[in-house]
């Protein structure tokens, strides 16, 4: 088996070297394919420090932005060149269709940092000028060493989402991939050493949240932390940060909905539901996972709603017809399991289709008749598992739509014009998309109210974050002592 090893300081770690080890299991076969460190507080330390050095006295921060941007290009490059590589490496970590993985997830990766070397080389600061005959305008500066931790959810797209835009900035980066999912981080840092990226720019830290993971954001010596995850987690990684005073940017959890009126198209409303619903096998924090349909509509929607979730294709992920595989894991898959054994014990929600498949499958599940106050209401169960109830009117729909501690994203699927904008204004979300799911401008903000998480990232959010904000203000009048 292939060892997936930490990369700190332009050096991947061999087996041998390093205090322990885990397994990668492949979800669909149940079997481990792969192996990575087991990293601790001493591996972060070393990779902090790496990253420290790499920002403190190293070229990268120093560079034009031209030039750290043709790097960054150079590594998009290589990874386009290795997509079935990375894709296979995320389809055997945590069962994503290969289809997806290097068709879908991959590329998105390239753009990322495509898109980010070439914002940070264009933007532009204010500029202020003053009745004073003073001159204020904006720098944006690199804030130093940058704590990156990805979910195992998307693990190579939504590493590139984190650190593209802080390498493009001029930070450095220690990449912390989730234990699930280890081996896409380490051929990226593989990749970025290829692309020229100076040793220390790029570490990859593998190991558990808890003990790495933990380590990494009570570090003192790191400037930003970005993290995705469960709101649980957020939290813990929030309060760490707290200690010394990081700034942190969280994307938490979700539990969308989907607003589907009268007046929508029912056949395109059907088919962006089953997308944001089922895509990734549910594992999603956009997944629309509570559809809501208006009653003139809601029983012709629900019926053809589950009909097209019925012909879903579940299985092995490297079949090129597969369009929804395992669960990640199996603690996962069990999670997943016992909320549909809660909707088996007679407490009101109705299955019309849907259930547990083989191994670590869940088949595309929808619910009805499923109580407000359920956990399948309510909570963000992570796996193909929607529930469908119906509305009368707006602002009932809303309401509805609204009640939750979750604020990520929602879906709106109306004809009428002045609804679409109405409803999008009163929508608690992050995003809300229209007639469609899962389109991004990165120059648009990304990020979700409540327990969805704190903060914003893309585009000039990004550079927000990711830099320290500087005003410089200079006397061009008269000096007023004359």
């Amino acid at each position: 088996m292939e060892f997936f090893g930490h990369v700190i300081d332009g050096r991947e770690s061999a087996e041998g070297e390093c205090a322990a080890a885990a397994d990668s299991v492949d979800p669909w076969t149940r079997r481990p394919w792969a192996r990575f460190p087991l990293g601790g507080e001493a591996d972060a330390g070393r990779a902090v420090a790496a990253a420290r050095r790499a920002f403190d006295t190293g070229p990268w921060p120093r560079m034009g932005f031209a030039e750290r941007g043709a790097a960054l290009h150079r590594l998009a490059d290589l990874i386009e060149a290795h997509a079935g590589e990375l894709g296979m490496a995320d389809t055997h970590d945590m069962g994503k269709p290969l289809t997806q993985s290097r068709d879908a997830d991959v590329p998105r990766a390239a753009a990322n940092f495509r898109f980010f070397a070439d914002h940070a080389r264009l933007a532009t600061a204010e500029v202020l000028p003053m009745d004073s005959g003073h001159h204020c305008y904006g720098r944006f500066e690199a804030a130093g060493v940058v704590a990156a931790i990805a979910p195992w959810n998307f693990p190579l797209m939504l590493a590139s989402w984190k650190v593209a835009p802080a390498l493009a900035w001029g930070n450095t980066v220690v990449l912390k991939p989730a234990e699930g999912s280890p081996a896409s981080a380490t051929l990226l840092a593989r990749l970025a050493l290829e692309a020229g990226l100076p040793p220390g720019v790029l570490n990859v830290l593998q190991g558990l949240g808890a003990d790495a993971g933990a380590a990494l954001t009570r570090d003192p010596r790191v400037d930003r932390i970005t993290f995705t995850g469960s709101s649980r987690t957020g939290r813990a990684v929030a309060a760490s940060a707290a200690a010394h005073l990081a700034p942190v940017s969280l994307e938490l959890g979700g539990k969308g909905a989907d607003l589907v009126f009268a007046d929508a198209d029912l056949g395109a409303a059907v088919d962006w539901a089953v997308k944001a619903a089922f895509s990734n096998a549910g594992q999603i924090c956009l997944a629309g996972s509570r559809v809501l349909v208006q009653r003139p509509v809601y029983e012709e929607f629900t019926a053809r709603f589950a009909q097209a979730a019925a012909a879903m294709t579940v299985g092995d992920p490297l079949a090129p017809k597969t369009q929804i595989g395992p669960l990640a894991s199996e603690q996962h898959f069990r999670k997943v399991a016992g909320h549909l054994a809660e909707a088996g014990r007679g407490k009101g929600a109705t299955v019309a289709t849907g259930g547990l498949g083989e191994g670590w499958s869940v088949r595309p599940t929808v619910l009805t008749d499923v109580p407000a106050d359920s956990p399948l209401w309510r909570e963000e169960i992570f796996g193909p598992v929607v529930a469908v109830a119906p509305f009368d009117d707006e602002e009932q729909a809303v309401g509805a739509a609204n009640d939750t501690p979750y604020g990520l994203n929602a879906m709106l699927f109306t004809g009428d014009l002045d609804r679409a904008h109405r409803v999008s204004a009163a929508l608690r979300a992050g995003t809300v998309w229209v007639n469609c799911f899962f389109v991004r401008d990165l120059r648009a903000p990304f990020g979700g109210a409540g327990d969805s998480g704190v903060g914003r990232e893309g585009g000039a959010f990004s550079r927000e974050f990711f830099t320290e904000p500087k005003a410089v203000v200079m006397r061009i009048g008269a000096d007023p002592r004359d």
